[in-house]
């Protein structure tokens, strides 16, 4: 995959988490600079996603640990266990007590 498809992946799937997230209207605050998403939620916790673009890859920061998704096969999903990006981010909101579904 070339740099410009690359880019074109990764800021729709900013996009949709974003808006996801916007149109959730829960207790999650949500602040995209860039290629960064912070997401701040009532009890501290925070999650950050944001688009690496040397290793071609999106990165999840959640106080569970830190995840990279890379596009395979149609999808963002994870070279270390083939998990789905938005699936996990429906599973790492859920811990929070803020049930989203991104997918």
């Amino acid at each position: 995959m070339n740099e410009s498809e690359f880019n074109q992946l990764a800021d729709a799937a900013l996009a949709r988490i974003e808006t996801s997230i916007d149109d959730h209207g829960g207790d999650v605050e949500c602040n995209r600079s860039g290629n960064v998403l912070e997401v701040d939620f009532d009890n501290g916790q925070k999650i950050i996603i944001n688009r690496h673009d040397v290793n071609q890859e999106i990165w999840v920061a959640a106080k569970s640990g830190g995840f990279h998704y890379a596009w395979q096969d149609g999808a963002w999903r994870s070279r270390r266990d083939g998990s789905e990006l938005f699936a996990k981010l429906t599973a790492l909101f859920a811990e929070q007590n803020e049930p989203i579904a991104f997918g």
